[in-house]
């Protein structure tokens, strides 16, 4: 495998960008020592390095790549759009036209307004000032075991990478346990009158417990807090209106990104138009610098975002997503157990949304054999961070997966035996959230 023009540019990108990347999840302490190190151009599923390598991906751009890269319909509509122009002194017509759109797929049945950004931590951010305004509150309380919400000193602050937060900060912020209400009630009673929002994945890794979110709802009705549900994975990938939908839930704020321009940046805040409107110019209370941002609204990503939904509306992209995830999670589950490795290896989450699962002898989630599994499905030729699925896989990607994991427990089976440490081409990859290098 080539590798020449990706080191050259790892070494130059370190030089020039902190990390090397403009993205935490995409550095390279986040893969092998030998992975390929920067992507040239992509189509559907397939993608190639800089150095000519081709690879069938999983993960799709962090989760926000559905459809497929370079998805025909989707840059059809780009490049329509691009002919006439991206960004004007005054809004363009495509805003009010996308926001109906985008209402009339997630909130058909409810008197909600929305609001577009670039990114899913502007829109989830924005969500907890309008919720403090809203409520005159300081504190707001996340789920701790969901790992990611907004790049913002509210969330940032409660990670074990703080640096550059202040202590005032970081102690507005509590956490409590999902499909554990009592650890809901107690943080209200610990924090009395002072919790603006509650912010949440309504799933994430396991599906919420039968009656959980109810309880959720009921608590914060009854505490004057507001519950706001992040959609930006789900939404558009479990279900076109998120988990919170599927399962039942009616938030107050809600926000969306990942997946609703397949991988255009557009984000969205939607939510109840009474709280909306504090950002807006018909409320008579206090105004709230809700969103304002010179790039939110650029008419080429909304036109991508209405080409995405356009899609899914003719076609039946969520059930297929499904499919292709059952198909694999089954398959590798089936070759895990054939080889014995059941307690080391597995995959979990959504199949929509998968994850894989690398244990070491003990039976502890290791790091080391998340290398050792990454690195050897990339020399067959799988770029998998996750096993998360496009539209674009087929039936035969999805069993040439399976038939690449097979080959790499082989050597994952080696490495229990005799230390994984001995099939290690370079350091292990490690968490992003971490104190020090």
């Amino acid at each position: 495998m080539r590798r020449d023009e990706s080191r050259r540019l790892r070494a130059r990108a370190h030089d020039l960008i902190p990390g090397g990347a403009h993205t935490y999840a995409k550095g390279d302490d986040q893969y092998p020592a030998d992975a390929p190190g920067f992507i040239a151009r992509g189509s559907g599923c397939t993608v190639w390095d800089v150095d000519g390598n081709e690879f069938l991906e999983y993960g799709m751009g962090l989760r926000a790549v559905t459809l497929g890269h370079a998805y025909a319909p989707v840059l059809a509509a780009v490049r329509a759009q691009l002919e006439l122009g991206v960004n004007f002194t005054r809004p363009a017509a495509i805003e009010v036209a996308c926001a109906e759109q985008f209402l009339d797929v997630v909130a058909p049945d409810r008197d909600w307004m929305v609001k577009f950004a670039k990114n899913g931590s502007d829109a989830t951010t924005a969500a907890v000032k309008l919720a403090r305004a809203h409520t005159g509150r300081d504190m707001v309380a996340i789920c701790a075991g969901q790992p990611f919400f907004s790049t913002d000193d509210w969330f940032i602050g409660s990670t074990a990478m703080p640096a550059g937060v202040t202590d005032t900060t970081r102690q507005l912020t509590a956490r409590f346990g999902f499909n554990d209400p009592d650890s809901v009630a107690a943080l209200f009673a610990a924090h009395p009158g002072r919790i603006a929002a509650l912010v949440l994945e309504a799933a994430y890794q396991e599906p919420p417990a039968p009656g959980y979110l109810d309880q959720l709802r009921r608590l914060c009705d009854e505490h004057g807090t507001l519950l706001i549900v992040d959609e930006i994975i789900n939404g558009f990938r479990i279900h076109q209106r998120g988990a919170a939908h599927l399962h039942g839930l009616t938030p107050d704020l809600v926000t969306f990104a990942k997946g609703m321009a397949n991988g255009f940046s557009v984000a969205a805040l939607a939510g109840r138009a009474d709280l909306m409107e504090l950002g807006g110019l018909r409320t008579r209370r206090e105004r709230v610098f809700l969103l304002s941002s010179t790039y939110g609204a650029e008419t080429h990503a909304l036109a991508a975002a209405m080409a995405t939904m356009a899609v899914y509306q003719a076609e039946p992209v969520i059930d297929r997503l499904r499919e292709l995830g059952e198909r694999l999670a089954s398959g590798v589950r089936a070759v895990v157990a054939a080889r014995g490795l059941s307690e080391h290896v597995d995959v979990a989450g959504h199949p929509a949304n998968l994850v894989y699962v690398t244990r070491d002898a003990a039976g502890n989630r290791s790091q080391e054999f998340r290398t050792l599994f990454l690195d050897q499905l990339i020399r067959q030729g799988i770029i998998a961070p996750s096993f998360v699925v496009s539209y674009s896989h087929t039936e035969a990607d999805i069993d040439r997966t399976v038939e690449a994991v097979d080959h790499v427990l082989s050597t994952y089976a080696k490495a229990l035996a005799d230390g994984v440490e001995h099939h290690l081409s370079g350091r292990p990859v490690q968490p992003v959230f971490r104190p020090y290098n």
